[in-house]
Parts: structure tokens; sequence; C-alpha cells
């Protein structure tokens, strides 16, 4: 994995950019990717998420979660109040997943019952991991 920062020192406010207003560019080898097939392949019944999850699913992404809220709203605003104000709270979730605790997820799909085997092909997976930081011409792992 390479994280990949372009060096500049204000924004168009003047704010002084930080190492927090950069998130990381993930590069994964073919490799990985043929890994992630063959686990889904054999393994796949383990991982099945719920119908209203929209992330990371075959044919499904951001413009299906916007079209099901706005069918909601549409329904609440026009067809069962008529004409009611709908208010929309939206929250930014992309730094959890920066933060994401590796303990965390292990937990979770060891009560899915997962092969001892494939936990411990993912303890390993996660553990050999590697993160290079790029910032101008300096590398730093």
């Amino acid at each position: 994995m390479f994280l990949l920062l372009v060096s500049v020192s204000r924004n168009a406010y003047g704010k002084t950019i930080t190492v927090d207003d950069f998130r990381s560019v993930s590069i994964s080898p073919v490799i990985s990717k043929i890994f992630e097939h063959c686990i889904h392949d054999r393994y796949g019944a383990f991982f099945e998420s719920a119908d209203d999850q929209f992330g990371f699913k075959k044919n499904l992404g951001c413009a299906n979660a916007v079209y099901v809220l706005r069918s909601v709203v549409d329904y609440y605003v026009y067809v069962s109040f008529g004409y009611t104000t709908a208010n929309i709270c939206s929250v930014d979730l992309s730094k959890a997943f920066d933060k994401m605790n590796h303990h965390g997820i292990f937990i979770k799909i060891m009560e899915r019952k997962i092969p001892v085997n494939l936990l411990l092909l993912f303890e390993h997976w996660f553990a050999a991991g590697v993160t290079c930081v790029k910032w101008g011409s300096v590398i730093i792992i």
C-alpha cells in the first residue's frame, strides 16, 4: 500500500494544510485481486451482507443509494403526508475506514464461523501489509 501526498502548504482559503487533510490511496498489486477472487469464490457465503448495504457489492454503488434516498424523500414529501418538509443529515465516515481496528474485524468474521485457516490467513495478510508514505522525493516506510 502506498500513500501519495501532494506537497502544498496552504489551501484556497489560506488554511495551513496538515497530514489530516489527505486520505491514503491504496494501490493493490494484481496478486491481491486474484487472492480476493479466490477467497470470494470459495468462502463467499461467509461474507454476505444485508440488502440495505450498497457499498462493496457487485453491481451496486452510490447511484443506487442516491436513488433509494430520493425515493424515500419523494414518498414522505409527496405521497405520505402531502408536501411535508424532509430534513436529511449525512455523515462522512471516510475517516472511520482509515483508522479501522483489524482485531474488531477479526471478531466480526469469527462470529460468522469462518474456517480457522481462513482467519489465520487474514491475520497474516494484515500483519504482513506495509504502508509507505511519499512526500516530494522522500519515501517513509
